[in-house]
Protein backbone atom coordinates (compact mmCIF):
# COMPACT_ATOMS: atom_id res chain seq x y z
CA UNK A 1 0.00 0.00 0.00
CA UNK A 2 1.36 3.27 -0.94
CA UNK A 3 1.65 6.32 2.13
CA UNK A 4 -0.05 9.64 0.77
CA UNK A 5 1.64 12.21 2.73
CA UNK A 6 -0.51 14.77 3.98
CA UNK A 7 0.93 18.69 4.28
CA UNK A 8 -1.33 20.39 7.21
CA UNK A 9 1.13 23.06 6.68
CA UNK A 10 -0.91 26.26 6.60
CA UNK A 11 -0.15 28.33 3.28
CA UNK A 12 1.35 31.51 3.81
CA UNK A 13 -0.23 33.91 2.01
CA UNK A 14 2.07 35.71 -0.75
CA UNK A 15 2.59 38.98 0.88
CA UNK A 16 4.51 40.40 -1.91
CA UNK A 17 2.28 39.24 -4.58
CA UNK A 18 -0.40 40.70 -3.23
CA UNK A 19 1.29 44.31 -2.46
CA UNK A 20 2.31 44.74 -5.64
CA UNK A 21 -1.35 44.20 -7.17
CA UNK A 22 -2.32 46.25 -3.94
CA UNK A 23 0.04 49.25 -5.73
CA UNK A 24 -1.31 49.07 -9.06
CA UNK A 25 -4.84 49.21 -7.21
CA UNK A 26 -4.49 52.98 -5.32
CA UNK A 27 -2.24 53.73 -8.37
CA UNK A 28 -5.65 53.50 -10.17
CA UNK A 29 -7.90 56.37 -10.99
CA UNK A 30 -6.84 59.29 -9.07
CA UNK A 31 -7.15 58.87 -5.13
CA UNK A 32 -6.50 62.08 -4.11
CA UNK A 33 -9.96 63.76 -5.53
CA UNK A 34 -11.26 61.12 -3.03
CA UNK A 35 -8.54 61.96 -0.37
CA UNK A 36 -9.02 65.71 -0.04
CA UNK A 37 -12.56 65.58 1.07
CA UNK A 38 -11.12 63.06 4.02
CA UNK A 39 -8.84 66.23 5.52
CA UNK A 40 -10.84 67.16 8.40
CA UNK A 41 -9.93 63.87 9.94
CA UNK A 42 -6.20 64.27 9.82
CA UNK A 43 -6.84 67.78 11.56
CA UNK A 44 -9.38 66.12 14.23
CA UNK A 45 -6.46 63.72 15.00
CA UNK A 46 -3.59 66.08 14.80
CA UNK A 47 -6.12 67.94 18.06
CA UNK A 48 -6.76 64.79 19.60
CA UNK A 49 -2.89 63.64 19.79
CA UNK A 50 -1.94 67.27 20.86
CA UNK A 51 0.75 67.58 18.45
CA UNK A 52 3.43 70.38 19.30
CA UNK A 53 5.36 72.75 17.36
CA UNK A 54 8.79 71.05 16.31
CA UNK A 55 8.18 67.20 17.38
CA UNK A 56 9.03 65.02 14.80
CA UNK A 57 6.24 62.79 13.04
CA UNK A 58 6.22 60.33 10.67
CA UNK A 59 3.06 59.47 8.41
CA UNK A 60 2.64 56.03 7.37
CA UNK A 61 0.50 55.13 3.89
CA UNK A 62 0.28 58.44 3.95
CA UNK A 63 -1.52 58.52 0.12
CA UNK A 64 -2.46 62.57 -0.94
CA UNK A 65 -1.29 63.65 2.82
CA UNK A 66 -4.06 64.45 4.50
CA UNK A 67 -2.31 64.05 8.38
CA UNK A 68 1.14 65.14 6.82
CA UNK A 69 -0.15 68.40 5.62
CA UNK A 70 -1.79 68.65 8.72
CA UNK A 71 0.90 67.94 11.04
CA UNK A 72 3.08 70.25 9.14
CA UNK A 73 0.48 73.03 9.58
CA UNK A 74 1.02 73.02 13.31
CA UNK A 75 4.78 73.85 12.60
CA UNK A 76 5.90 69.99 12.98
CA UNK A 77 8.82 68.11 11.45
CA UNK A 78 7.18 65.91 9.20
CA UNK A 79 8.09 62.66 6.93
CA UNK A 80 5.74 61.43 4.91
CA UNK A 81 5.91 57.92 3.44
CA UNK A 82 3.72 55.82 0.67
CA UNK A 83 4.68 52.87 -1.90
CA UNK A 84 2.27 54.94 -4.22
CA UNK A 85 4.40 57.53 -5.59
CA UNK A 86 2.03 59.46 -7.56
CA UNK A 87 0.06 59.92 -4.49
CA UNK A 88 3.33 61.54 -2.80
CA UNK A 89 3.83 63.68 -5.48
CA UNK A 90 0.38 65.14 -5.24
CA UNK A 91 1.13 65.70 -1.12
CA UNK A 92 4.31 67.55 -1.95
CA UNK A 93 2.39 69.91 -4.38
CA UNK A 94 -0.09 70.62 -1.82
CA UNK A 95 2.45 71.17 0.44
CA UNK A 96 4.19 73.80 -2.08
CA UNK A 97 1.26 76.07 -2.73
CA UNK A 98 1.70 76.26 1.34
CA UNK A 99 4.97 76.97 1.45
CA UNK A 100 5.65 73.93 3.75
CA UNK A 101 8.61 71.50 3.91
CA UNK A 102 8.54 68.16 4.23
CA UNK A 103 10.49 64.99 3.74
CA UNK A 104 8.43 62.39 1.13
CA UNK A 105 10.13 59.00 1.23
CA UNK A 106 8.47 56.30 -1.00
CA UNK A 107 8.67 53.38 1.82
CA UNK A 108 6.13 49.90 2.42
CA UNK A 109 4.59 49.86 5.68
CA UNK A 110 5.61 46.89 6.57
CA UNK A 111 9.16 47.51 6.17
CA UNK A 112 9.90 51.00 7.13
CA UNK A 113 13.51 52.44 6.45
CA UNK A 114 13.73 53.79 10.08
CA UNK A 115 15.70 53.20 13.32
CA UNK A 116 14.01 52.28 16.32
CA UNK A 117 12.60 54.92 18.01
CA UNK A 118 12.87 57.30 15.40
CA UNK A 119 9.84 59.72 16.05
CA UNK A 120 7.79 61.39 18.10
CA UNK A 121 4.59 60.93 16.99
CA UNK A 122 3.38 58.30 14.46
CA UNK A 123 0.25 58.84 12.09
CA UNK A 124 -2.03 57.65 9.68
CA UNK A 125 -5.05 57.86 8.13
CA UNK A 126 -7.43 55.36 6.56
CA UNK A 127 -3.45 54.40 4.98
CA UNK A 128 -1.76 51.91 6.97
CA UNK A 129 -5.24 49.26 7.02
CA UNK A 130 -4.95 48.40 3.85
CA UNK A 131 -1.39 46.71 4.35
CA UNK A 132 -1.76 43.08 4.04
CA UNK A 133 0.34 41.77 6.82
CA UNK A 134 -1.36 43.42 9.45
CA UNK A 135 1.12 42.26 12.34
CA UNK A 136 3.90 43.00 10.57
CA UNK A 137 2.69 46.72 9.89
CA UNK A 138 1.60 47.15 13.35
CA UNK A 139 4.81 46.14 14.61
CA UNK A 140 6.80 48.74 12.55
CA UNK A 141 4.25 51.72 13.99
CA UNK A 142 5.45 50.65 17.62
CA UNK A 143 8.97 50.00 16.22
CA UNK A 144 9.86 53.59 14.98
CA UNK A 145 8.03 55.25 18.02
CA UNK A 146 9.97 56.67 20.92
CA UNK A 147 9.25 55.64 24.57
CA UNK A 148 6.73 57.76 25.59
CA UNK A 149 5.44 58.92 21.87
CA UNK A 150 2.32 58.38 20.42
CA UNK A 151 0.77 56.33 17.59
CA UNK A 152 -2.24 57.80 16.21
CA UNK A 153 -4.67 56.57 13.52
CA UNK A 154 -8.49 56.69 11.72
CA UNK A 155 -9.31 53.79 11.20
CA UNK A 156 -12.80 52.56 8.88
CA UNK A 157 -14.43 49.84 11.21
CA UNK A 158 -16.30 46.96 10.21
CA UNK A 159 -19.92 48.22 10.66
CA UNK A 160 -19.94 51.47 9.08
CA UNK A 161 -20.59 52.52 5.38
CA UNK A 162 -16.91 52.18 4.30
CA UNK A 163 -16.54 48.50 5.82
CA UNK A 164 -19.99 47.82 4.23
CA UNK A 165 -18.74 48.99 1.17
CA UNK A 166 -15.69 46.38 1.35
CA UNK A 167 -18.67 43.99 2.18
CA UNK A 168 -19.99 44.54 -1.01
CA UNK A 169 -17.43 44.36 -3.03
CA UNK A 170 -15.53 41.52 -1.91
CA UNK A 171 -19.14 39.52 -2.90
CA UNK A 172 -18.19 39.96 -6.34
CA UNK A 173 -13.91 40.06 -6.15
CA UNK A 174 -13.12 38.16 -3.50
CA UNK A 175 -10.17 39.55 -1.36
CA UNK A 176 -6.73 36.99 -1.49
CA UNK A 177 -7.08 34.13 0.92
CA UNK A 178 -5.46 33.94 4.22
CA UNK A 179 -5.69 37.71 4.27
CA UNK A 180 -8.25 39.72 6.95
CA UNK A 181 -10.07 42.28 6.23
CA UNK A 182 -8.31 45.88 6.06
CA UNK A 183 -11.74 47.24 8.60
CA UNK A 184 -10.21 44.56 11.57
CA UNK A 185 -8.02 47.56 12.40
CA UNK A 186 -11.19 49.66 13.17
CA UNK A 187 -12.08 47.18 15.94
CA UNK A 188 -11.05 47.25 19.65
CA UNK A 189 -9.94 43.72 19.62
CA UNK A 190 -7.29 44.13 16.92
CA UNK A 191 -5.99 46.78 18.24
CA UNK A 192 -5.61 45.55 22.25
CA UNK A 193 -3.94 42.69 20.48
CA UNK A 194 -1.68 44.28 18.14
CA UNK A 195 -0.28 47.32 20.11
CA UNK A 196 -1.40 45.86 23.89
CA UNK A 197 2.06 44.79 24.68
CA UNK A 198 3.90 47.96 23.54
CA UNK A 199 0.99 50.32 25.09
CA UNK A 200 1.42 52.77 28.18
CA UNK A 201 -2.21 53.63 27.44
CA UNK A 202 -4.67 53.39 24.61
CA UNK A 203 -7.26 55.87 24.16
CA UNK A 204 -9.94 54.80 21.39
CA UNK A 205 -13.00 57.33 19.94
CA UNK A 206 -15.53 56.50 17.75
CA UNK A 207 -16.18 59.30 15.20
CA UNK A 208 -17.98 59.83 12.26
CA UNK A 209 -16.92 61.08 9.10
CA UNK A 210 -19.82 62.87 6.68
CA UNK A 211 -19.72 61.92 3.42
CA UNK A 212 -21.25 65.16 1.49
CA UNK A 213 -22.62 64.64 -2.42
CA UNK A 214 -25.26 65.46 -4.87
CA UNK A 215 -26.71 62.49 -5.14
CA UNK A 216 -25.90 58.88 -4.92
CA UNK A 217 -25.20 58.39 -8.71
CA UNK A 218 -22.53 61.36 -8.92
CA UNK A 219 -20.88 59.57 -5.48
CA UNK A 220 -20.82 56.30 -7.20
CA UNK A 221 -19.67 58.19 -10.75
CA UNK A 222 -16.52 59.28 -8.57
CA UNK A 223 -15.70 56.17 -6.36
CA UNK A 224 -15.61 54.06 -9.42
CA UNK A 225 -13.24 56.92 -11.38
CA UNK A 226 -11.10 57.75 -8.94
CA UNK A 227 -10.79 55.73 -5.40
CA UNK A 228 -8.54 52.38 -6.27
CA UNK A 229 -10.61 49.25 -5.43
CA UNK A 230 -14.33 50.48 -6.81
CA UNK A 231 -12.33 51.45 -10.06
CA UNK A 232 -10.18 48.19 -9.50
CA UNK A 233 -13.75 45.76 -8.82
CA UNK A 234 -14.99 47.21 -11.72
CA UNK A 235 -13.00 46.54 -14.45
CA UNK A 236 -12.51 43.27 -13.15
CA UNK A 237 -16.29 41.96 -13.73
CA UNK A 238 -18.31 41.76 -17.11
CA UNK A 239 -20.36 44.19 -17.92
CA UNK A 240 -23.54 42.40 -16.44
CA UNK A 241 -21.77 41.93 -13.49
CA UNK A 242 -20.68 45.59 -13.05
CA UNK A 243 -24.02 46.74 -13.56
CA UNK A 244 -25.05 44.19 -10.72
CA UNK A 245 -22.67 45.56 -8.16
CA UNK A 246 -23.57 49.24 -9.50
CA UNK A 247 -26.93 48.71 -8.16
CA UNK A 248 -25.88 46.88 -4.74
CA UNK A 249 -23.33 50.07 -3.95
CA UNK A 250 -26.13 52.04 -5.21
CA UNK A 251 -28.31 50.51 -2.55
CA UNK A 252 -25.80 50.81 -0.26
CA UNK A 253 -25.73 54.61 -0.41
CA UNK A 254 -29.34 55.11 -0.20
CA UNK A 255 -29.68 52.63 2.89
CA UNK A 256 -26.80 54.71 5.05
CA UNK A 257 -28.15 58.36 3.74
CA UNK A 258 -29.59 60.05 6.55
CA UNK A 259 -29.94 63.33 3.72
CA UNK A 260 -34.11 64.83 3.28
CA UNK A 261 -33.28 67.18 0.13
CA UNK A 262 -32.12 64.79 -2.37
CA UNK A 263 -28.79 64.94 -1.81
CA UNK A 264 -26.34 62.47 0.04
CA UNK A 265 -25.51 62.67 3.49
CA UNK A 266 -23.52 59.52 4.54
CA UNK A 267 -22.11 59.10 8.34
CA UNK A 268 -19.42 56.53 8.49
CA UNK A 269 -17.61 55.52 11.12
CA UNK A 270 -14.14 55.37 11.59
CA UNK A 271 -12.39 54.99 15.01
CA UNK A 272 -9.88 57.24 16.14
CA UNK A 273 -6.81 55.65 17.99
CA UNK A 274 -4.03 57.40 19.73
CA UNK A 275 -1.60 54.92 21.62
CA UNK A 276 0.92 56.37 23.86
CA UNK A 277 3.83 54.35 23.78
CA UNK A 278 5.88 52.16 26.64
Amino acid sequence: MTNLAIDTTTMQPDYTAIKAKQQATWGAGNYGRIGVTLQITGEQLCETMDLRAGRSVLDVAAGNGNVTLAAARRFCRVTSTDYVDSLLRQSEQRALVEGMSIDYRLADAENLPFEDGRFDHVVSTFGVMFAPDQAKASAELARVCRSGGSIGMANWTPDGFIGHLFKTIGRYVPPPQGVNSPAAWGTREFIGRHFGAVAEKIDIQSRMFNFRYPSAAHWLDLFRTYYGPVHKAFAALPDEKQQSLAEDILSLVESFNVADDGSVLIPSEYLEIVITRK
